[in-house]
Parts: C-alpha cells; structure tokens; sequence
C-alpha cells in the first residue's frame, strides 16, 4: 500500500537527502522546475544535458523531475533501471500536439523525407524518427544532414522556422506549438523596454517569430544561462517558462532578470505542468517508489535508435 501520510514536522529537504542515499538515487531536475527542487537536485539541465545525464548515471534509481516525454527518454536510456516521476500528469503540451498515428501518416505521405524530431514528444513518436534533437543542437544535426536530403521537422513550427532562417534548408514542418512560449506580448515586452531601458530581450527559440524578431539574442535554456553570464548587460527580459530565472539570478546575482509577460493577465509564463512537481511529491515518489515509468520493451528499442543518433551527432 502507497504511503502518503506525512508528519507536519518532517524537514523534506533532509527526508528526500536521506532517501537518495537509501535508494542510490539521482535526482535530475529541468530548469523550468520549482526553485527549491532546482536546489536539491544533483544536476539542473535542459533536454540534451538531461539526456546526457541519464545515460551517464550509475545511480540504480533515477528520479526526473521534469515532464513526462523527459522520463520517457531517461526510461529509453536505463531500460533496467527504476525510473521515478513525481506526478505522471506532469505531460507536455506540445508533445501532446502529435499523436503518434497522426505523426505516421505524415511520415508515410512523405516517405522520402528525414524525420528530425524534437525531443518534446512521446515515445511511440520518437520510435517513428530518424533522429532526435533538442533546441541546444538542432542546428548543428541538420547540417549534417545532405543538402539534397529532405526534411521533415516536428512538432514545434516555431523552432521550425527559426532553425530555416538560420540553416536555410526548407523543412516541411509539423504545426505544434508549446502553450508557454506563443503567449508572450510583443507590446507587453515593449513596455518593459521603456520602464527598463537598455535591458536585452533573451528568448527560446520556441517563441513566435514576433518575439524572436525583437529580441537580442536566442537561444535553448542552457545557452540563454551562457549568455547571461558572459554579456556584459545588467539587464535583461526572458522570453522563456520563467523558472530559468532562478538559475540565471544564482549564477549572476548582480544583474537584473525580467520575465516577459503574456498576452493575458494569468501566469501563462510558467509551464502548469512542470509546476505540478512539488517537494511533497518528490518526496513520496522516492519514500512509495511510485510512480514508475514503463515502456513496451520494443517501443523503447525503436525509440532508442534516433535518440543514440542525436547523442552521437552532438
């Protein structure tokens, strides 16, 4: 039986420490994750650093505190090892944006093109790729690619278009988009220029092209992070899921980060469902071993294929 209960008084911090130990666990967290899970981690990363992470690990548990197609492609990487995540409702909205049927019959309308997928989908779709990439190294695995070569690209149009303007190949594209990175307001952002004149806009190449347009320099999470701490701005707006914030304030107390409003008044800036991983669940996921990710032994085979391509192409 699940345990759930917990003692008022229970330091969570010290419990999970105690039970990485127990467990020989590693704790993996994405940048977008919650500031206090971000500090207790043994490694904060983007997709490629993370995968990196999973595949290097000699921990017996792995603990992905991130999102579900992440633990999937950690589950890919260690099928015989026990693979944690706290909430399996933490998915993916752009990931959700392609149904694996939907993505094979686009794959058989356009037998002669090269799939190159981007990370933020599901395992069935990542088992139907050629190769994989992730915002970090999509640029340089397609050109790679022969230029006689076609190519398809999913499921984000809008990294889709920038890696076009930026590698001048003309990709068919798969039309997903994350809910985070399209809500951004170009006035909003235009706004907070004139409150905070001489900030540089940052953003994730998962922005629209109206955003991208404004903006100084972009780039995956980890490249924005290297951006910030070697240009020589005190300010600047982020045009990206505002957790990375707080790895950007940790690592350059001194400069100021500005999180780039949405088109409405919510918090449409931070990801619901990297926000649905708590200390309370990160705790009784280790304490329970629950929930677990499983894949179909066969799904994981096909799946690993492009991720090792991707891996070896970076």
């Amino acid at each position: 039986m699940l345990d759930f209960e917990i003692d008022v008084q229970v330091d969570l911090e010290k419990e999970i420490i105690r039970l990485k130990k127990e467990l020989n666990a590693v704790i993996l967290a994405h940048y977008y994750q919650e500031s206090e899970i971000q500090d207790i981690a043994d490694f904060v990363g983007d997709s490629l650093e993370l995968a990196r992470k999973a595949k290097a690990t000699d921990a017996d548990v792995i603990v992905f505190a991130g999102v579900h197609f992440m633990v999937e492609t950690a589950k890919i990487l260690n099928p015989n090892k026990l693979v944690l995540l706290p909430d399996l409702e933490a998915g993916c909205s752009l990931a959700d944006s392609c149904p694996a049927p939907l993505f094979k019959n686009f794959r058989k309308k356009h037998p002669d093109h090269l799939a190159i997928t981007y990370i933020n989908c599901s395992a069935a779709v990542k088992s139907l790729s050629d190769i994989i990439c992730t915002s970090s190294n999509a640029e340089k695995i397609i050109n790679q690619i022969p230029e006689e070569q076609p190519i398809l690209f999913s499921p984000d149009r809008n990294l889709g278009k920038y890696l076009i303007k930026k590698t001048g190949r003309d990709m068919l594209l798969w039309e997903g988009t994350c809910i985070v990175h399209e809500t951004f307001s170009e006035r909003k952002i235009i706004d907070l220029l004139v409150q905070y004149p001489g900030s540089k806009i940052i953003a994730h190449p998962e922005c629209e092209d109206v955003i991208l347009n404004s903006a100084d320099f972009i780039g995956s999470t980890s490249k924005l992070l290297k951006f910030v701490r070697e240009d020589d701005s005190s300010s600047y707006i982020v045009a990206t899921e505002v957790g990375i914030i707080h790895q950007m304030q940790k690592i350059m107390p001194d400069k100021y980060f500005i999180p780039a409003p949405p088109d409405k008044n919510c918090s449409c800036n931070e990801c619901p469902y990297m926000k649905l991983s708590t200390m309370e669940k990160l705790f009784f996921c280790m304490k329970n071993k629950e929930p677990q990710i499983t894949l179909e032994p066969n799904l994981m085979k096909l799946a690993l294929k492009p991720i090792e391509r991707m891996l070896a192409m970076s």
